[in-house]
């Protein structure tokens, strides 16, 4: 244990956060949608408007290496990546998704950086509808989580 071990509420304090976004604009109406409820997320965990820096990419093979150059600027407690992938009808989804999944992974490991992966992966767009806000939530909420487990294991 370290010391006394902070319950996952107390973690949810986002006051002195800088929190780095990156967004892929492909079936931009869910990742807006996506963002949207990530950034009121942010917001409502208490993380300040100026401390948050939203860059949007393409799509999501794109979004690793927008990643990789804001965890280089070394000033981020925490990133978040957002996408969304719809299954289609050739190879081309897994390829997409699994690699931007590996990608995002890579970069938080290289880094040792909290990266909050909610690049959806879905079957249609009914169902990335139905997921869009509360994934954009628990992104925000895994960001300011783990940046503190991290900040209190150090």
């Amino acid at each position: 244990m370290f010391g006394a071990e902070k319950g996952s509420s107390d973690r949810l304090d986002g006051k002195k956060l800088y929190i780095g976004i990156v967004q892929a604009r492909f079936n931009e109406s869910i990742t807006n949608a996506l963002a949207e409820a990530c950034r009121a997320e942010l917001a409502a965990l208490g993380v300040e408007e100026k401390h948050i820096d939203h860059v949007k990419v393409p799509g999501a093979l794109e979004v690793p290496l927008a990643l990789q150059a804001m965890a280089e600027k070394d000033r981020y407690d925490a990133l978040i990546a957002l996408g969304c992938i719809v299954r289609g009808e050739t190879y081309h989804f897994e390829l997409v998704a699994n690699e931007s999944g590996a990608g995002v992974t890579r970069i938080a490991l290289d880094y040792q950086l909290p990266i909050a992966n909610a690049i959806l992966t879905t079957e249609n767009i009914k169902q990335a509808e139905a997921r869009q806000v509360d994934k954009g939530r628990d992104a925000a909420r895994v960001a300011v989580e783990m940046a503190n487990l991290l900040d209190q294991l150090s």
